[in-house]
């Protein structure tokens, strides 16, 4: 991809409940020239937003129709049970999906956990948001049960949550077209998975390359001879003067000198 084919910001969708913070601001420090836009959708419209091309890459919920779109599944979700602040549930840790047999577990249509059967006695209609879930609990009108975050996203004083065992988790995960993995969508992969400035993919800049170890210079002087009884250059040993004896036998005798003439 050439310069001139760069989009002028990087759109990111992202889905209730999953906060973005963290990773936009990473990107704006590595890449200050190009503006992340943040784009709110619904988990249900998400996959379908990144087919039309209306943002580059999102957040989404698991599972998703997977044609023609790639996805990096990133973290899984505690479920928890929304009840109000004096409700039985309000006085334990954790609940299971048994405990709420005689309880009215409210189902709304947009809800993000994967059921084969959900917990409870149904309601006779469903709320279409969670939002208009959370209204019906506060009201002491049943339950909820959703991921933690989207609990946190629709917090009240008056209401409490509590973590319950034996039923789906909801998964996130980072999401993009799959003919569309730009230079700018890997960048930000490398920025979800926590990858450095240095070992990204993308387009922050490289590492300035290693200047070549400068060659000593040539003094020029004459070479110093080996110190008595170590090895020169070569490896063998400068052996004894004459005058010492070397290479005769121990404790040898000396022999007389001759007279002159």
């Amino acid at each position: 991809m050439t310069g001139s084919e760069v989009p002028i910001s990087f759109r990111l969708a992202y889905v209730p409940g999953v906060t973005p913070t963290k990773w936009v601001r990473i990107w704006n420090e590595r890449l200050p020239e190009t503006p992340l836009a943040l784009i709110p959708v619904s988990a249900a419209e998400a996959p379908d937003v990144l087919r039309a091309g209306g943002a580059d890459a999102g957040f989404v919920r698991l599972p998703i129709d997977r044609t023609d779109l790639s996805a990096i599944p990133l973290y899984t979700e505690t479920t928890v049970v929304v009840v109000p602040k004096d409700h039985v549930v309000a006085a334990v840790d954790e609940v299971s999906a048994e405990d709420l047999d005689d309880e009215l577990v409210l189902h709304p249509l947009d809800d993000t956990l994967d059921w084969e059967r959900p917990p409870g006695r149904p309601a006779n209609e469903r709320p279409a948001t969670t939002a208009d879930a959370i209204e019906l609990v506060a009201a002491g009108v049943g339950v909820l049960v959703v991921p933690q975050s989207l609990a946190r996203l629709h917090h009240r004083r008056d209401l409490t949550y509590r973590p319950i065992s034996d039923t789906p988790e909801s998964r996130v995960a980072l999401s993009w077209p799959e003919d569309e993995t730009t230079e700018l969508v890997e960048e930000f992969i490398g920025i979800v998975r926590g990858r450095t400035v240095n070992s990204s993919r993308g387009l922050a800049p490289a590492p300035a390359p290693a200047q070549p170890e400068a060659k000593r210079p040539e003094t020029g002087g004459a070479r110093r001879k080996p110190a008595p009884g170590k090895q020169a250059a070569t490896g063998k040993p400068t052996g004894r003067s004459a005058r010492s004896g070397a290479g005769s036998p121990k404790g040898g005798k000396r022999g007389k000198p001759r007279r002159r003439s």
